[in-house]
């Protein structure tokens, strides 16, 4: 009875969240006329699969793409060199005030981006790097949340085998990449996940740093689709966001069991 009524409350609860996407697909593939009616049905009539060459014409949907594309395996990157090394002396290494800097990184999750926004903006436009990747990528090169997950997988790993691999004569170097950062992969698909999705979908940071629409990223793009005297179109306006998040998606898919071991490695030692 308890197993039937888990099992109902979980389907429940999938179907709230994938409603959205049905009915936002279903938008993506009607017509002006099948959109504003009174009642709402998820198969269209017939399929218009003219909103997607809207979609791809009017916001230049292709080039957005890539954009996001190089912002999201930039920052990844990025905060992956920074956060891997950060997290491996702390998990590993012992040295003074090694429980102070830990503490500040918990306190640095506490801190939202929108906080130190304007400070970032003033510097970036001091040296005339807005308008350009490097303002959509900069800022977010460390991640205490990168620092955090990867310090709790490497907490997890027995100290042993990276004495035995300093006996050998391995660097440290060598032993956080060689030897930690492979055995923590899960964890590195978990950060990768949470930060591509993340950098994929923010508008909040592209909207101020750049103006040039050759730079625009796809939640970004979809803005041109709002026409104050027109209004949207509905229908391109759907497909553009459904060809945005069809990427994510099929990421979640692809890694979803790496993603799942590397949150609960997270937890295992703290």
């Amino acid at each position: 009875m308890i197993r039937a009524l888990t099992l109902a409350a979980l389907i429940f609860g999938a179907f709230v969240v994938l409603v959205p996407f049905l009915w936002m697909l279903a938008l993506s593939l009607k017509a002006p006329d099948e959109i504003f009616t009174p009642t709402i049905d998820l198969i269209p009539n017939s399929l218009h699969w003219e909103n997607y060459a809207v979609a791809f014409g009017r916001a230049n949907l292709l080039r957005s793409l890539w954009n996001g594309a190089v912002v999201c395996a930039g920052i990844l990157v990025l905060q992956t060199i920074f956060a891997v090394p950060c997290a491996f002396a702390l998990a590993q290494r012992r040295f003074a005030g090694r429980g102070t800097v830990f503490g500040l990184v918990l306190a640095g999750l506490l801190v939202p981006f929108h906080v130190t926004a304007i400070p970032i903006f003033l510097g970036l436009a001091q040296v005339r790097l807005l308008d350009s990747y490097t303002a959509l990528i900069a800022p977010f090169a460390a991640s205490v949340f990168g620092i955090f997950l990867f310090r709790q997988a490497f907490a997890a790993m027995p100290t042993e085998l990276f004495e035995a691999a300093r006996v050998d004569g391995l660097s440290e170097p060598a032993i956080v990449w060689r030897i930690a950062f492979p055995l923590a992969l899960p964890a590195a698909t978990a950060f990768a996940l949470f930060s591509v999705v993340a950098h994929w979908n923010d508008l909040f940071w592209p909207l101020i740093a750049t103006s040039d629409p050759s730079l625009a990223t796809p939640p970004r793009a979809i803005l041109y689709f709002r026409d104050a005297e027109s209004g949207a179109e509905v229908g391109a306006l759907m497909a553009a966001a459904v060809v945005v998040v069809a990427p994510m998606v099929a990421l979640f898919l692809v890694a979803q069991r790496r993603f799942v071991q590397g949150l609960a490695a997270g937890g295992l030692k703290g």
